[in-house]
């Protein structure tokens, strides 16, 4: 198919997936490094599909371009779309995205943020590495009879619940719709919010970033949290009030933090910054807590979730491109619940 797809906010990663993948497709792609915003939005102009990731910002003004540049297709290599002006691109745009490109990697990583902090992992590394080899600081604790609130379980969540449910640990769960079947099968009991935080040894956030869900890590509900809870965030950055945390933390009401995103990301992550001062203060100060580690929303990043992320991005242009069902579409009307979609196969 002559179509031609613009990438926006590749890396040489996306570059080498993609193509790959599309010695099946035949799309005529072109690989920039330039963020979309409504200042890049222009050079989609002679494009017929963007192709778009998290930091990148659809707003009305770059919807606005973006449509007047012909473009009727966004889509989204990424699960979250809270970047995307749903509203602005209804019946102009299509937007879709990839919901589940490898649920293991983003509930196995959240794990190897529990374990590291847990046993102080990160820390004996660079004593060790500096011929110390004193283990006084790094005591942790046993995994197995603790409990874990999962907020939040879809795919990534349960997932994440087999595998400590395998630790042999309590799981209390939050999520709006509970799924009886698996919570029989792994012990899991669903409660509310308050007794998750009250009762919790570590709290997992895998929900969707909602206006609801927006800081719910709060002073107001860590202050109902066991002291020294772990929390651990590989969701999205703005679940958490990160100055909040802050305090949280230098109270010792926040035991630890494992952070693979961050309320103010795009501004860093995904960038070499080795040479260069962090500005963003909030950042700066997480990352001079030992019992904090922060990764730059590399959750996703395996080989295989790449891979599905490539197929499926790939499917969803060609079954635009041949007027077929958009199983992967988003817009703001299916966050409402009024959709058409699953009566026509599209959205609009």
């Amino acid at each position: 198919m002559n179509i031609k797809v613009i990438f926006y906010d590749s890396k040489p990663y996306d570059e080498l997936s993609f193509n790959r993948t599309n010695k099946s497709y035949g799309f005529d792609f072109t690989f920039l490094k330039t963020r979309l915003n409504k200042n890049t939005a222009a050079l989609s102009k002679g494009f017929d599909v963007v192709c778009a990731f998290v930091n990148d910002e659809i707003s009305s003004e770059a919807a606005e371009i973006l449509a007047d540049n012909g473009i009727k297709l966004i889509v989204l290599r990424s699960a979250g779309y809270n970047n995307v002006d749903l509203k602005s691109v209804f019946k102009r745009i299509h937007v879709l995205r990839v919901p589940a490109y490898s649920p293991y990697a983003v509930a196995e990583h959240a794990v190897a943020l529990m374990l590291a902090l847990n046993r102080k992992t990160h820390r004996a590394y660079y004593r060790v590495r500096d011929n110390n080899f004193n283990i006084d600081g790094l005591l942790g604790f046993d995994m197995n009879g603790k409990t874990a609130g999962v907020i939040g379980t879809g795919k990534i969540g349960r997932i994440l619940i087999k595998i400590l449910h395998g630790f042999g640990m309590k799981i209390l769960a939050f999520d709006s719709y509970h799924d009886k079947e698996f919570s029989d099968k792994y012990d899991v009991e669903y409660v509310d919010l308050q007794t998750l935080y009250k009762s919790s040894d570590i709290i997992s956030l895998h929900c969707p970033l909602t206006a609801e869900t927006k800081h719910m890590i709060n002073t107001k509900s860590i202050e109902t949290m066991k002291p020294g809870v772990m929390i651990i965030n590989t969701g999205r950055g703005s679940l958490v009030n990160s100055a909040d945390l802050i305090e949280g933390l230098k109270s010792g009401r926040i035991g630890s933090a494992g952070l693979d995103v961050y309320e103010e990301e795009a501004d860093y992550f995904f960038e070499d910054y080795s040479s260069a001062t962090i500005e963003d203060d909030i950042l700066a100060r997480l990352m001079t807590f030992h019992n904090v580690l922060i990764t730059s929303h590399q959750a996703f990043f395996t080989g295989e979730a790449l891979n599905n992320i490539a197929e499926t991005t790939l499917e969803n242009i060609k079954a635009f491109a041949e007027d077929k069902p958009l199983v992967n579409e988003i817009c703001y009307k299916c966050d409402l619940g009024f959709c058409a979609k699953e009566k026509y196969g599209r959205c609009f």
